[in-house]
């Protein structure tokens, strides 16, 4: 009884950071695009070049600075309690923290002191000014991280999305507002782009002091230390396990990141290469990150916060040794994976220029760029989500170095298709959306060999496929049947997308339920939910009696 208990708190407890963070992440991504479409306005899909471009040197530097840190904290810090060492939660974080300062300061000051060079490197020579207003924002994304991987570690989420959500309302009331004073004041596109990279750099401190103040009310009066005999002895060892598990998960997003640096470079040059103008390579690199990649990337990131809930809660589970608390709570990230991403990527490649059309009604152009290439980006949406997932069970089970094997096969067949394909004139930028294709299917069917062989409850753990696909499918061509009737009749496909959508919307959840791809179970364990419920006051009882 005692054990069924705990599951269905672990159960609940899962859900509920994963709804937490998906309502920020959601609020994030539309507060994200309402920044990039005035901005796409003002600067023009040149200027988002030269914004996207800091940006990805940015991302890369950031991934290697915060990506293993973060999840390393969150997994010793969520081990930790379980073992009821609470002394060695602060401590943990301290170190941790330490870390995180210097890998920032080192961050920002080369991205600072190499602006010019890496600008270059990458081919857009006018980028420079962008990469220098975004260079604090290294060091503040570091501080904001070890806070975060903290809070993490103890199963609270809520900071975690309040600093997001700060961070993204900060990017868009400051960067519009920069951008266009830089040009009633007549500077230059890539100056002007600079001063919108600039309100993201305050946005990125504003969250950084909102965690620091919200740590430090939280530590004020609270007894977790170590005994001073054994602090050396501790920082030694919390150094060397906060390395060991962060470098692999650091190795393996730093690959993905140089990755996409590598196809920043390899579009620009090997437009070049086909004979396209530098100023229309730019264009078209601007018009693909700026309008394709968000709505690609919007679905993954709704994803990570089922990693982000995995890991601590997972990794109590290894700890504890409960194989069936393992095999449930990789099951349910797993089903949740399938569930979200699944007709979302099938809804993105179908509908790829209405969703452009509605969102960036006043870049024609762009959109007529963008939409094709999204099309193709939207089929590898899936396997962007499961990546995601299968890398966090990897990652909880202290096995990253197998994610790093698949993410460098992975790149490799990614920088070598992108290379071939943008490299042939018929089809040109195309290559990027097919590489990033071929790139996701290797890494997915990796991680899925490597994940089946990790976690016990092997059966309980093979994620069904077949029902959402069904679901999906039915729920995408009733869409299009009403859809299609739709256009011809007003003859604008954003007012026929938006009868279509809520078509698709209601069958798949009416599919879903048909061929049981949801269950009452899966409802019950929702937050707030007469079930989950009753099972918050059974927890509350089970503490108040704890000394």
């Amino acid at each position: 009884m005692k054990r069924r208990e705990k599951k269905q708190r672990a159960d609940g407890s899962f859900l509920s950071g994963v709804l937490i963070l998906s309502v920020s992440t959601v609020l994030v991504k539309v507060i994200g695009l309402f920044s990039k479409i005035p901005l796409i306005g003002c600067l023009g899909a040149q200027g988002m070049g030269y914004f996207n471009s800091a940006y990805e040197i940015y991302a890369l530097l950031c991934v290697i600075s915060t990506a293993g840190l973060p999840v390393a904290l969150a997994m010793l810090i969520s081990a930790a309690r379980e073992r009821g060492e609470m002394g060695q939660t602060a401590h943990i974080f301290r170190c941790g923290f330490w870390i995180f300062c210097i890998l920032g300061v080192l961050s920002s000051a080369g991205m600072l002191l190499f602006a010019d060079s890496i600008a270059s490197a990458i081919g857009n020579v006018d980028a420079a000014p962008c990469i220098v207003a975004i260079s604090p924002a290294l060091l503040l994304v570091c501080i904001s991280s070890a806070v975060r991987g903290y809070f993490q570690g103890y199963r609270r989420m809520g900071p975690t999305a309040v600093s997001q959500l700060i961070e993204a309302v900060g990017k868009l009331v400051l960067g519009v507002p920069f951008a266009l004073f830089a040009l009633k004041r007549g500077y230059s596109i890539p100056v002007a782009a600079s001063y919108a990279v600039w309100g993201l750099t305050l946005g990125t401190l504003l969250s950084t002091l909102y965690l620091l103040f919200l740590k430090a009310k939280e530590s004020r009066g609270k007894l977790e230390h170590l005994p001073l005999k054994t602090v050396a002895k501790s920082r030694e060892r919390t150094f060397s396990l906060l390395v060991k598990i962060a470098f692999p998960i650091t190795v393996s997003s730093a690959v993905l990141g140089v990755t996409r640096t590598v196809d920043m470079a390899l579009i620009l040059r090997r437009l070049g290469d086909v004979g396209v103008p530098l100023s229309r390579a730019n264009a078209i690199y601007g018009s693909y990150t700026t309008l394709s990649l968000p709505i690609f990337s919007l679905i993954p990131a709704l994803i990570t916060p089922i990693a982000l809930s995995l890991v601590p809660q997972l990794s109590a589970a290894i700890e504890s040794r409960t194989e069936s608390g393992q095999s449930r709570v990789v099951s349910d990230a797993i089903r949740l994976t399938v569930l979200l991403s699944l007709p979302a990527s099938m809804g993105i490649a179908v509908y790829a220029r209405p969703i452009l059309s509605l969102l960036f009604s006043g870049e024609p152009e762009a959109v007529d760029i963008a939409a094709p290439l999204l099309s193709v980006l939207g089929v590898s949406v899936f396997f962007s989500c499961m990546i995601t997932t299968t890398n966090a069970v990897l990652q909880s089970y202290r096995k990253p170095n197998l994610a790093v094997l698949s993410t460098v096969i992975g790149s490799g067949v990614k920088i070598v298709s992108a290379y071939v394909f943008i490299g042939i004139p018929q089809i040109g930028v195309y290559g990027a959306p097919i590489s990033t294709f071929l790139c996701n299917v290797t890494v997915t069917g990796l991680n899925l060999w490597f994940v089946y062989a990790c976690v016990p409850g092997k059966k309980e753990i093979v994620p069904v496929y077949f029902k959402p696909f069904l679901a999906s499918l039915g729920a995408i061509l009733l869409s299009v049947a009403v859809y299609v009737p739709m256009l011809s009749f007003c003859g604008r496909e954003t007012l026929a997308f938006l009868g279509a959508l809520p078509v698709a919307l209601v069958f798949y959840v009416i599919f879903a339920w048909v061929t049981r791809a949801v269950t009452k179970d899966d409802l019950a364990m929702l937050p707030h939910s007469k079930k989950e419920t009753s099972k918050k006051s059974e927890k509350h009882t089970v503490t108040k009696t704890e000394p």
